[in-house]
């Protein structure tokens, strides 16, 4: 069951904002992300009237303000006190072109840059989800920037069809029907881009995906729920609500989601649960968002993540968790694309907080999820699964949270280390130590 992104409160939020101050809150994303610099990257937004907002050339992207935007208006006069971005004629080519394209977002993040001036475009057939979110991905020859000969070979792909086009040696495009879906494909692709970038640093090669098992995958999650309407929110409900969406923006913020996936679910009580809706902006997610999940039915109005059925069936089999997290960050994605063995004893506090980590290859999880819920416990609180994602449970939504912020970092550790001469683990002895320490669960 599929949710029309225009339909989603975030999206209707951000449709509801000035042209320019949607080009400055995305701006703002990019660059506090590390995705441009102070000069770098260029936004567009097209108004019903055939008017064209564009960032403004040569002003420091750190400290955008609404009035900085610039206006070319269909006749062509410009408005605002600046130059328009040099880049102004892909943009508005661009828009001629393609009637379904309403913005443009340009940018140069150091991992996609690296493998534009490679001349090389990232699989993103290693995860199926980041897939389906980035489409198809054009690439774009060299030309100089703001000419109109680069004008003409970005538009030339995009009448091919890719609404994602590579530029060589220059960085990546992007058009679409919002800034915001716009926004959140080119983050999902720099993670991509990352993540192949930290797979290189482990000597191994991605295994990508086919589409045969994308397709198995697709199906698999796409269960079809009834629908209630639910009766006024408990305190605890409320309290629930805010504790799992401050989380799921953390997550963003700290790299672990994306603005448009990342699932993270807390149990209400013995019957429901709440998760993270099929479609949104998890950076922006706000507590009424999330979806309150009964069994096989869910409230009225809401798609939840496609994982929902997972967790529902997580919950019922494991009494002692009450909150779970899937998730595919950089690092510890690197592992699941390309089926290195993750080691999770690099310091204790990483091995109290993940044990050992048990891994499951894409297809038997896919084929068997009742062996992985037999596995995913507070036993085994860190389960991963081959492109797909690394699963984390706790009693709480902060401990399956910090479990999942612990797998990141050590999986972060463990590849640098690797420049050092390799890992040299906690050993079974002290392992044991740990273990009768603090009292860890051995069955």
């Amino acid at each position: 069951m599929k949710q029309n992104p225009a339909q989603n409160t975030a999206f209707t939020r951000f449709a509801a904002l000035p042209p320019a101050e949607q080009i400055v809150a995305i701006m703002n994303r990019i660059y506090e992300n590390g995705m441009t610099t102070t000069s770098g990257g260029n936004l567009s937004v097209l108004s019903p009237d055939g008017s064209l907002w564009i960032s403004p050339s040569g002003i420091d992207k750190g400290t955008l303000r609404p009035a900085d935007i610039m206006c070319v208006r269909p006749d062509g006069a410009v408005l605002g006190p600046h130059k328009p971005s040099c880049e102004y004629p892909f943009h508005s080519g661009v828009c001629r072109m393609c009637s379904d394209v309403k913005s443009i977002l340009h940018a140069h993040p150091p991992a996609l840059v690296s493998f534009s001036i490679a001349g090389r475009i990232p699989d993103t057939a290693v995860f199926p989800r980041t897939k389906s979110l980035c489409g198809e991905v054009g690439f774009a020859p060299y030309d100089i920037p703001g000419s109109r000969a680069l004008g003409d070979k970005i538009s030339a792909v995009f009448a091919q069809g890719p609404r994602t086009v590579m530029l060589e040696n220059h960085g990546v495009c992007l058009g679409g029907a919002s800034l915001l879906e716009n926004y959140l494909r080119f983050e999902t692709l720099d993670f991509c881009a990352r993540t192949i970038y930290l797979a290189s640093l482990l000597g191994c090669e991605p295994v990508a995906l086919t589409d045969a098992q994308i397709g198995a995958y697709t199906a698999a999650q796409n269960e079809e729920y009834e629908h209630f309407a639910p009766e006024p929110a408990s305190d605890r409900e409320n309290e629930l609500r805010a504790t799992v969406a401050a989380l799921v923006r953390r997550c963003v913020r700290q790299k672990l989601f994306t603005g448009a996936s990342g699932a993270f679910a807390a149990r209400l009580d013995a019957e429901s649960f709440l998760v993270t809706p099929a479609v949104c902006d998890r950076a922006d997610l706000a507590p009424d968002e999330l979806v309150l999940v009964r069994g096989a039915s869910c409230e009225a109005g809401r798609t939840p993540d496609p994982r929902a059925g997972f967790f529902r069936d997580l919950f019922a089999a494991r009494p002692d968790v009450n909150s779970a997290t899937a998730a595919n960050p950089p690092a510890i994605g690197a592992y699941l694309i390309t089926h290195a063995q993750f080691n999770p004893r690099v310091i204790p506090e990483s091995f109290i907080q993940l044990r050992e980590t048990r891994s499951f290859t894409f297809d038997a999880a896919l084929a068997d999820p009742g062996e992985l819920l037999r596995t995913l416990s507070q036993r085994f609180p860190v389960v991963l699964v081959e492109n797909d994602a690394v699963l984390t449970c706790g009693r709480t939504p902060v401990e399956a949270f910090d479990r999942l912020e612990v797998t990141e970092y050590s999986a972060q550790a463990a590849i640098m280390a690797r420049s050092f001469g390799g890992l040299r683990p906690i050993t079974d002895s002290q392992v044991e130590d740990l273990v009768d320490a603090f009292d860890l669960p051995r069955e």
